[in-house]
């Protein structure tokens, strides 16, 4: 697939990149290299292939999900400027 200049322009306003003519020229060849090499993959037949995660197979630890203050509250905002009961006390930001 063949990216054109005024592609290459709209796709720098969207991520809103400067990009100057220059840079322009380059990437229109860099672009229509990597829309290539995607269009590369259609070709290979995925069908018998099984999707995965990663490469080796591997099961997740699992912990119980409780739910827990983690027993050290106290601990955690002991050294905050101001507390009330176990909560940080921060200045209103929104009005």
């Amino acid at each position: 697939m063949q990216v054109d200049e005024k592609t290459v322009r709209r796709i720098a306003r969207l991520a809103r990149i400067k990009v100057t003519d220059a840079e322009a020229k380059a990437l229109e060849g860099e672009l229509s290299g990597i829309l290539d090499w995607v269009k590369q993959l259609d070709e290979v037949d995925t069908r018998n292939v099984e999707p995965m995660t990663r490469v080796t197979p591997m099961t997740l630890k699992q912990r119980a999900d409780v739910v827990t203050d983690g027993g050290i509250a106290d601990d955690i905002v002991a050294n905050a400027p101001a507390r009330e009961d176990h909560f940080f006390v921060v200045p209103k930001v929104v009005e």
